[in-house]
């Protein structure tokens, strides 16, 4: 591997890490008892405090981007689908599944996406390219498998308990394994919510991007306004001031980690990755993590593996992957047509350079002839 290509594969990774150790921090806070809400909350304010450093030296030092209230507005778009909404609902679903069914659904964000970019009219569907093919039955395969692993358990896998044991996790498992047990489908319906809401972030922020093309500036403003409109909720919902301590031990961890870690610093190797190596090379690393929170779940919390969930987690996987393969080929396929028009025009251009050539050598003998004759 070149040593161009090994620092985005180790930053991606690093990634895929991250948010698996926010799986786990998240999940044992909402046991210890802490709100979606309030965690969001000190999310999305310590993330804004971490990411105005890189708004102001890379952004705002230079050249200071022109903010508009249209660019406000969608940047509020943003906040209410890619931070509120998503970040609370995934929470909401995970407090009330498991980090491996939360991750295995998570992987179907670029099918939903593909779905609501044709409902918004920037994709089309197609069945006569091979692409569209695979865009198509990827996205099927991707449901199909988010259902089974939403409702269909089945019996377990017969795999060996673990040798690790970890007191405190093990003892806030037990202690939410009732009411997890009964929750899971409802617990599944959020997190698939929560892919919603981010598709959606993700085609509002494709506009952001073309109009206001200061990433850092729109992603601290984006937890700025989450920050705003959180905090206005859980002060109703959650106003008792047990919900907002951070007295335990893993609330202020979980804080500290999902704001620095999983907003900040996760943002910023994701876009490095995307620069380096395109965001096909970004999305290709998500089934990672599911790998990763399946086995430190068996590890650390003796979580059992069933058949519904595997099974279902392989469709998710292999219908994110059919999808990103017709994406490619699809992008490909339309460089290969600009390439081609490109070097018509280029063709053509060079084709009229040489006749006007032409037509001047053939104009200057005649010339010379007619000042030969005047002498």
């Amino acid at each position: 591997m070149a040593l161009g290509d090994f620092f985005p594969f180790l930053a991606m990774v690093a990634v895929q890490l991250g948010y698996a150790g926010m799986n786990f921090t998240s999940k044992l806070a909402m046991d210890s008892g802490m709100k979606p809400l309030v965690l969001v909350v000190y999310r999305q304010m310590i993330a804004s405090v971490a990411l105005i450093p890189f708004a102001y030296f890379f952004e705002w030092k230079e050249d200071k981007p022109k903010i508009t209230l249209r660019i406000l507005f969608d940047i509020l778009l943003c906040s209410l689908t890619g931070a509120t909404g998503n970040q609370v609902l995934y929470f909401v679903g995970l407090a009330n599944s498991s980090p491996t069914i939360g991750c295995a659904l998570t992987n179907i964000l670029p099918a939903v996406t593909f779905v609501l970019a044709v409902i918004f009219r920037q994709e089309s569907v197609g069945i006569k390219k091979r692409s569209e093919q695979a865009k198509l039955i990827g996205t099927i395969v991707c449901v199909g498998g988010a259902m089974l692993l939403s409702f269909y358990n089945g019996p377990t896998i017969g795999i060996p308990d673990s040798s690790i044991h970890w007191d405190y996790a093990q003892k806030m498992s037990k202690q939410s394994a009732g009411n997890n047990k009964s929750n899971m489908v409802f617990g599944s319906i959020i997190v698939i919510a929560s892919a919603v809401a981010y598709s959606l972030w993700v085609i509002i922020q494709a506009r952001v991007n073309k109009k206001f093309p200061a990433p850092y500036t729109s992603t601290t403003l984006m937890c700025f306004m989450s920050t705003v409109q959180c905090a206005v909720i859980a002060a109703i919902t959650d106003h008792k001031k047990p919900d907002w301590s951070l007295s335990s031990p893993i609330r202020l961890i979980s804080a500290l980690y999902t704001g620095i870690v999983c907003s900040a610093l996760a943002f910023l190797l994701v876009a490095y990755s995307i620069q380096r190596k395109g965001a096909l090379y970004v999305s290709v690393f998500s089934p990672m993590l599911l790998i990763i929170v399946a086995i430190l779940s068996w590890a650390l919390f003796g979580e059992k593996l069933f058949v519904g969930t595997a099974i279902g987690s392989i469709l998710i996987v292999g219908g994110l992957y059919a999808v990103l393969w017709g994406k490619d080929k699809e992008m490909k396929e339309d460089n290969q047509i600009q390439e081609f028009v490109a070097n018509t025009t280029k063709l053509s251009k060079t084709t009229e350079d040489l006749e006007m050539q032409q037509s001047k050598a053939k104009a200057r003998p005649n010339d010379n002839n007619h000042q030969a004759a005047a002498h």
